[in-house]
Formats: C-alpha cells, sequence, structure tokens
C-alpha cells in the first residue's frame, strides 16, 4: 500500500491504494467518481479519458500511484453549480448520447480539444475525437455537437455557406 495525495476536479483526496491499483479503479472504487467508465481495460476505446494534469489519458492504463500530487478532472467537474457545460448542453442538443457508455470520455476529450483550439475545423474534431469509439450514436451528431460548442455553424450551416 501507497499513500497517495490526488486533486480531483478541484478537491484533494488523500488515500492508501495498492500500488497496482489503476486511476480508473480508483475514481470510480475509491473516490465515487463513476462518469468515469471501462470499456476495454486496455487503452483502446477512450471510455475512461480523463484529464491528468491538463494532457488526456486513458485512466485504465495509469496506475493510481502515478497521479500522486497530480491534478485529475473527469465528467464529474464538467458541470458547475448543477448546471450542464456548454458542451454537455451541445451534446444534448445533437442527440449526441443514446446509451451514454463513451459520453463522458468523449466530453473529456472534446473538454481538451476547445482548450487547445477553440475553433477547430471537422478534421481537427475528428482528430480530437479519434481515441474514442463510440457504437451508437455515429460521429456525425457528435461533430455537429462540438461545432455547436464551440460557436460555429454546424455543418449543414457550414454547406450552406460553401
Amino acid at each position: 500500500m501507497m499513500k497517495i495525495e490526488v486533486t480531483i476536479n478541484g478537491e484533494r483526496y488523500a488515500r492508501e491504494v495498492e500500488e497496482n491499483r489503476t486511476l480508473l479503479h480508483f475514481l470510480r472504487e475509491e473516490v465515487g467518481m463513476t462518469g468515469t467508465k471501462e470499456g476495454c481495460g486496455a487503452g483502446e476505446c477512450g471510455a475512461c479519458t480523463v484529464i491528468l494534469n491538463g494532457r488526456t489519458v486513458n485512466s485504465c492504463m495509469v496506475l493510481a500511484v502515478e497521479a500522486d500530487g497530480a491534478s485529475v478532472e473527469t465528467v464529474e467537474g464538467e458541470a458547475e453549480e448543477g448546471r450542464l457545460s456548454r458542451i454537455q448542453e451541445a451534446f444534448a442538443r445533437h442527440d449526441a448520447v443514446q446509451c451514454g457508455f463513451c459520453t463522458g470520455g468523449m466530453i473529456m476529450s472534446v473538454r481538451d480539444l476547445l482548450r487547445r483550439n477553440p475553433k477547430p475545423s471537422v478534421a481537427e474534431i475528428k482528430d480530437g475525437i479519434e481515441g474514442n469509439f463510440c457504437r451508437c450514436t455515429g460521429y456525425q451528431q457528435i461533430i455537429e455537437a462540438v461545432l455547436d460548442a464551440s460557436g460555429q455553424p454546424g455543418v449543414q450551416g457550414v454547406l450552406k455557406h460553401v
């Protein structure tokens, strides 16, 4: 066992963890942040995406002890004071969620993308979410939601202006 201290969504947590516990399982089981999902457990699907020290990571591939002293952002930190963020609202407006399993990780990847690039093109959006698989929604609604969240016209609007 090893003691770690992690700041998650602005709140400090100190816990004893086993050296082989993943950040994913630490977040879900030790801290109760269940919006981060385990899909593949191999870093391939993106359902477990969180932001660790300003960079997106697959939390199933990071040990909790590696996050000692770090700052972690999860989907639970996206809403503020009970209000959905602009990204979450855009996802809802564009029906960019169906089963919702991938949504937490997808939103974290979109948050990171929009921080780095506030007005991404469709190609840049595709690059920004390429590590997140969605088996239900289809990516068109997600791309529309990202364009909306970034204050840009949707693909239909872009095509009208071509």
